[in-house]
């Protein structure tokens, strides 16, 4: 049995970022020895099949949109194309580099890295099956869970072995594009890959069983973001009953919120209904952790029910971001450095701050609460919401007819700010500072003595704040 500080499950980023904390920083200036087990590649979902491959077309389908419309610029571009295999490998390139730098740093700091399946034994005790077979018992004071989530794919009558039918890892490795498009569900996955297929000039359809994308959007901002998505047909309050063989591909069949029997035929369709945290295969039930099918339950220093077991990131259910998964990952990490046991760090996770965002030609983000959490919780607010184009480098860069808006929301009796939410260009790249305004309980007589760079399209938050009622 080999013995180790600290014993991690998982490669992705929840379990990567923890093993960089521990293998830089460990108690009294000496590294924690980490053992870090990835049955597939670092980088997990994240990197290989999630957000960084879908970025890197994404990035490729707003380089073609922005060459055809650079006229109105003053640019003028002819015979504009786009190489879909072009655009795969400078994807596959990205990956591969990136996933290599993750590989780069683990060493750099004395991560030993094994490729293998691991399965939890007890505390303190990981068993590892290598790609040969060889199976080894490892030992440990600390062991993390990090192992991440897969696609939900609901039982849809038809959808099962359905050639028709792929998840968001099929559809980035499509080798040619299809000409219509399906999209089962309006949330994150959904819309990102729908506004790309449609920038690229596909057919798409979403059908989604909610009465809005996005169900945790702000209902004000929600609509700025789906009216913005030129060339998808949107399906609200439809709910799938079955998916069936078509001339042309397959149908996905829908009654509409009235009731009424509705077909969406395309060459292709994407099940986009969500993730699962993956639970099964790594001993969670025989070693006794505490779980349920919405995942592993932790406090809030992502201890688990077993002595000495932490766990992070998608397999916890709460928060399934790879930002989330990273602060989790630090949490983890100092609580195992304070000691473990009965000592305990005095970092904590918090979830009311955390960011998230939607990418595509146009972008929606946002931090906290929205106007009906705010409404649910009975408290009394003040808000305001502005157009983008109160920014001057927004118009600059984006014209006067370019979808955006910022909406700010705070708490009238404490004049805390509890929401921040932005629709249009940059609005990924700009929430981190709604973020660090809620995160600090910023009040916002406090909010507005903060110097925003000009011109910047985040002086909108600034002028914002400056629109709320007192």
């Amino acid at each position: 049995m080999a013995q180790y500080d600290v014993i991690i499950i998982g490669g992705g980023p929840g379990g990567y970022v923890a093993a960089e904390r521990l293998g830089a920083y460990g108690q009294g200036g000496a590294r924690k020895r980490v053992l870090l087990i990835e049955k597939a590649a670092l980088g997990g979902t994240c990197l290989n099949v999630g957000c960084i491959p879908t970025k890197t077309l994404v990035n490729s389908a707003k380089h073609y949109v922005h060459a055809l419309e650079a006229a109105k610029f003053g640019v003028k571009a002819e015979n504009v194309s786009f190489d879909w295999k072009a655009m795969q490998a400078w994807k596959r390139e990205v990956v591969e580099k990136l996933r290599g730098g993750i590989a780069m740093t683990e060493r750099k700091l004395g991560v030993e890295v094994a490729q293998g399946e691991a399965r939890l034994l007890g505390p303190g005790k990981v068993e590892l099956r290598d790609a040969q077979g060889s199976v080894t018992v490892h030992e440990s004071s600390a062991v993390i869970v990090a192992t991440g989530s897969i696609p939900a794919m609901p039982p849809i009558p038809g959808s099962k072995g359905n050639p028709k039918v792929v998840d968001s890892t099929g559809l980035l490795d499509l080798a040619e594009l299809p000409k219509r498009l399906c999209v089962i569900g309006g949330g994150v996955i959904g819309v990102e890959f729908a506004g790309l297929f449609a920038a690229l000039g596909l057919e798409v359809e979403v059908v989604e069983m909610m009465d809005e994308i996005v169900p945790f959007m702000d209902r004000e901002m929600a609509p700025i973001l789906r009216k913005a998505m030129k060339g998808v047909s949107f399906r609200l309050g439809c709910k799938v009953e079955g998916i069936e063989d078509a001339p042309a591909g397959a149908a996905v069949r829908y009654k509409t919120k009235e009731g009424a029997d509705a077909r969406a035929e395309a060459d292709l369709i994407l099940m986009a209904v969500g993730r699962r945290p993956v639970l099964d295969g790594w001993g969670a039930k025989e070693a006794g952790l505490d779980f349920s099918p919405k995942g592993v339950v932790v406090d809030e220093r992502m201890r688990t029910n077993l002595p000495g077991v932490w766990a992070v990131g998608d397999v916890t259910g709460r928060s399934l971001l790879a930002h989330s998964a990273y602060r989790m990952a630090d949490v983890a990490a100092d609580d195992i450095l304070a000691g473990g046991g009965a000592s305990r760090s005095p970092n904590v996770m918090r979830y009311s701050a955390v960011p998230w965002a939607v990418y595509g030609i146009t972008e929606a983000a946002g931090v906290g609460m929205t106007e009906q959490e705010a409404q649910a919780k009975g408290l009394a607010i003040k808000k305001a919401s502005l157009s983008l184009k109160v920014s001057g480098r927004f118009c600059a860069e984006n014209g006067f007819a370019a979808p955006g808006s910022v909406k700010v929301i705070a708490d009238k009796a404490s004049d805390i700010i509890l929401g921040v939410h932005v629709v249009g260009a940059y609005a990924s790249e700009m929430i981190w500072g709604g973020a660090a305004l809620i995160e600090q309980e910023l009040r916002v007589r406090d909010a507005k003595e903060v110097i925003f760079p000009h011109p910047t399209v985040c002086e909108a938050i600034r002028d914002a704040l400056f629109e709320l009622e007192e």
